[in-house]
Order: structure tokens, then sequence, then C-alpha cells
């Protein structure tokens, strides 16, 4: 089953990841975020920024209370 989801534009989608509108383009550029064409607009959907912000997130390093207290 086919879900819709809303198609940000990449104006839409460079606002909501803080950056400019070059990033998106290079991520479609280099076809590392799914789009869909409509006639000749590029839209994303909602859901694969969501999916790329979470690929590309960065977990904190848990220090073990032992390894603070040692000299390098």
């Amino acid at each position: 089953m086919v879900t819709l989801d809303r198609l940000l534009t990449v104006d839409q989608v460079a606002e909501r990841l803080g950056t400019g509108v070059r990033f998106p383009r290079r991520l479609i550029e280099e076809r590392r975020i799914t789009f869909v064409k409509v006639g000749r607009h590029v839209r994303i959907p909602e859901s694969a920024v969501e999916a790329y912000v979470s690929a590309n997130t960065v977990e904190p390093v848990v220090l073990r209370p032992s390894a603070l207290g040692r000299a390098a």
C-alpha cells in the first residue's frame, strides 16, 4: 500500500535542515535522498527528510567513569 506523504520543495527542505538550498540540491544530485520528479519540478517527501536526518544522526559517546581520570 502506498502512503501519500507531503511533498516539500527544495527551499522547504533547506529551511527544515537549517541549510542553504545548495545542500538539498546536492543530496538530490548525488542520489543521497529520495525525491520525486513532478514534470520539471523536484519534490522531496517529508518522510525522506526524516529518514535522512535519522540515518545521519550521531549519538554522543558515553565515557566510562574509569576512563575520565586517566592521563594520556
